[in-house]
């Protein structure tokens, strides 16, 4: 099996395991273990989360609010990569309206199911969930205006195609505006290995640099990274212990190098012609 499909496997398990038990578990395990995990909590206000099903907002797992980052107009087609139970699905089709159209993509058949009951409870006539990995998204090229995710691209092994489909699917002018985790500076390789935290969003994370260079790579310009939630050592005990990891050891490496960060990016405009040469 490729590493890949291991880490596919690995994300298909933990969260199809999470939508089954309707956000009863975590990226820090069993709710009832009382941890306040810092990366996926007080993301949304009391508002939004009372707008939307609370087995939406129970299984959320982001490391931001992406709907919030977006300034999402009436009319839009919106793509959330990495949907899970849907909330930023169900955020985003309020605010286009019954004129736009919101796609939510997700991998995990119980995060699916899941997400189709909350569109049901929610009464969204505006919104298609669609089963497809973010490396391959199942929409025809240019079709949508804006993409949206939450704590997911970092999960993917292969994030080159990952922002190779988002700068695809995008029209000109098209904006990409998602939340994640990212890496600032060196992390220890024992915690980047570990396939519990690739789960949990640590270890597959991108260096700020690496990130915003990828996006270039993929044709995007406009980009910008902004760390908002930047996580200290007591924080990364928290949400490191139940892997294993030596934290009194690692504790002072990891100290304000892991954080949440709002990313954006524009596919450009497409080229007027404006000259005898750009038409021959």
């Amino acid at each position: 099996m490729s590493e890949r499909q291991q880490i596919e496997d690995a994300v298909q398990q933990k969260y199809g395991a999470i939508a089954r038990a309707r956000g009863a578990t975590g990226c820090c395990g069993p709710a009832a273990c009382g941890c306040d995990d810092p990366i996926t909590t007080h993301l949304y206000s009391a508002e939004e989360t009372a707008s939307v099903p609370d087995t939406a907002a129970a299984v959320s797992l982001g490391c931001g609010n992406p709907t919030a980052l977006a300034a999402l107009e009436p009319g839009q087609t919106v793509l959330d990569l990495g949907s899970g139970g849907g909330i930023d699905v169900l955020l985003s089709a309020r605010r286009v309206g019954p004129a736009g159209k919101v796609y939510g993509v997700d991998m995990t058949d119980e995060m699916l199911t899941l997400a189709r009951e909350n569109q049901r409870k929610a009464g969204a006539t505006n919104v298609e969930f669609l089963k497809g990995t973010i490396e391959a998204i199942p929409l025809p090229d240019q079709s949508v205006d804006v993409i949206i995710s939450n704590c997911v691209i970092n999960l993917s092994e292969d994030k080159d195609a990952v922002l190779r489909e988002a700068f695809r699917v995008l029209k000109p002018g098209g904006r990409f505006a998602v939340s994640d985790v990212v890496i600032r500076g060196e992390v220890p390789s024992e915690i980047r290995r570990s396939m519990e935290l690739w789960v949990g969003c640590v270890a597959g994370a991108l260096q700020e640099d690496e990130y915003a260079a990828k996006l270039k790579a993929a044709g995007f310009d406009s980009v910008e990274l902004e760390p908002w939630r930047v996580y200290q050592v007591e924080d990364a005990r928290a949400f490191l212990a139940e892997s294993g990891i030596e934290m009194d050891r690692f504790a002072p490496q990891v100290d304000g190098k892991v954080a949440s960060a709002f990313i954006r990016a524009r596919r450009p405009e497409a080229k007027s012609c404006c000259g005898p040469t750009c038409c021959s």
